[in-house]
């Protein structure tokens, strides 16, 4: 993702930052490949399809960087809870997978704002991909 596409989440991390008076953190999910059933069309659903998925999560940063691992997100179970969503997902749309998605990155009270970027990647033969983009802050922050 680039910098003008991810600036939201990290400026809502950035603005949390400035409030605090500490640091932003943005923890990242990049270019994590995943097949699956989703889509409309018969066509689409008849085969798993892949997908691109890429998350940002602007989250709320420890007081102290003290090595204690209780003290930040363990982004191994947030890859590990999206996986498994992807895994048991038999939804229809794109934007559907990308709400789950938030939803379980928001179970972590610690997230701020979450960006989800999904792509099809082999819908057609003469793009790299097509998808969408949700983005989306906790309500009440």
């Amino acid at each position: 993702m680039d910098d003008a596409r991810i600036e939201p989440v990290r400026g809502e991390a950035e603005r949390e930052a400035r409030q605090t008076g500490g640091d932003s953190l943005t923890l990242i999910v990049r270019d994590l490949d995943v097949t699956c059933l989703i889509g409309v069309y018969d066509r689409e659903r008849g085969k798993p399809q892949r997908l691109r998925i890429n998350m940002e999560a602007a989250v709320r940063p420890p007081s102290a960087y003290d090595d204690d691992f209780a003290k930040v997100v363990d982004y191994s179970a947030v890859l590990k809870r999206i996986r498994a969503a992807i895994d048991d997902s038999r939804v229809f749309l794109l934007e559907t997978l990308a709400d789950q998605i938030m939803q379980l990155c928001f179970a972590e009270p610690r997230v701020l704002a979450v960006k989800v970027r999904i792509e099809k990647l082999d819908r057609y033969a003469d793009l790299a991909g097509l998808g969408i983009e949700l983005e989306r802050r906790r309500p009440g922050s």
